[in-house]
């Protein structure tokens, strides 16, 4: 068990918390807002009974610690950043810990635009900073995305696998730094057309979330983007779907909608979720995170059955 520094204590902070604590690590969170402790301990709650249901609960799990200064940190083992999307913000805050941080401790942003050499510009730890990028929430979904940039060290990249790794995270690494990483480049790909077709009048918002959690998520949970057409192929595989299809797939491309979150388009959207046949925002989280166990646990079990087999 190592002591985990969190810094920031916002939606994605107290969701790293608890990850942390759950696995067994003794967690900080360093937060100014006194309001972050009760966000933490709420997100606590929710993330013990999530990684009670999934088997990963550690024996050792612990409520996380907040505090307020750095005075109260001590000398943590590894720092995962999770404040605001502001670079300036992050760098000031960094710049100030590092009288705190021992040598070589790897010091992983959570940040979804910004790149490790973007972060630790100008730090005197450069070589100890990446991008350790969750999925949300992080306590229940197992990837986490991390990329380094020119000045980070290969130590510390192959430290922040295996801390991830020793926490039953599945670790996607970028070869390069790209904006937005890996996952949410994809999201954002198809929420472009989702907001095009539904400002665009073409779907109904409704029909559109269906057309991915009855349509597309259920075959993605086994068979990735590329395998799904691969396998369209037929004997030939991916050449003979492209062979087939790759012409009309092309075409596609070009009629794919580019739509702007301009204020017309903002308020199509918004009006289109507030009046779709949805479930309230606290009724979908909390079955997100009574139902995404089972569907995870049923995918690793067939996983762990194919591995038997082999």
């Amino acid at each position: 068990m190592s002591t985990v520094l969190v810094i920031g204590g916002g939606l994605i902070g107290a969701g790293w918390a608890g990850a942390f604590a759950g696995a067994g690590h003794e967690t900080v969170v360093l937060d100014p807002d006194p309001a972050a402790a009760a966000r933490v301990e709420a997100t606590w709650l929710a993330a013990h009974d999530v990684m009670d249901r999934l088997g990963t609960l550690s024996p050792d799990a612990m409520l996380p610690r907040h505090v307020t200064r750095t005075d109260d940190i001590g000398k943590p083992g590894f720092v995962q950043e999770a404040l605001p999307e502001s670079l300036a913000l992050k760098r000031e805050v960094l710049a100030g810990l590092a009288p705190c941080l021992p040598a070589g401790t790897p010091v992983a942003s959570s940040s979804s635009s910004f790149t490790a050499d973007a972060i630790g510009h100008g730090l005197d730890f450069s070589a100890d900073v990446l991008i350790g990028h969750p999925c949300n929430p992080p306590y229940l979904m197992p990837v986490v995305e991390i990329a380094g940039g020119a000045a980070t060290s290969d130590e510390a990249l192959a430290r922040a696998r295996a801390f991830y790794e020793a926490m039953g995270k599945t670790v996607l690494e970028l070869r390069r730094p790209v904006a937005g990483h890996l996952v949410n480049r994809l999201q954002a790909a198809l929420w472009r057309e989702a907001v095009h077709l539904v400002a665009t009048g073409a779907a109904s918002l409704a029909d559109t979330e269906r057309a991915v959690t009855e349509a597309l998520a259920p075959r993605w949970c086994r068979v990735g983007p590329n395998s799904v057409f691969a396998l369209a192929g037929g004997d030939r595989g991916m050449g003979g779907f492209l062979d087939a299809l790759g012409p009309q797939f092309e075409a596609l491309w070009d009629d794919l909608g580019t739509p702007r979150l301009d204020a017309e388009t903002c308020a199509a959207l918004v009006r289109a979720y507030e009046t779709a046949p949805l479930a309230p925002l606290p009724e979908q989280a909390a079955d997100r995170d009574q139902t995404l166990p089972v569907i995870l646990s049923m995918l690793a079990s067939l996983d762990a059955g194919g591995a038997a087999k082999d």
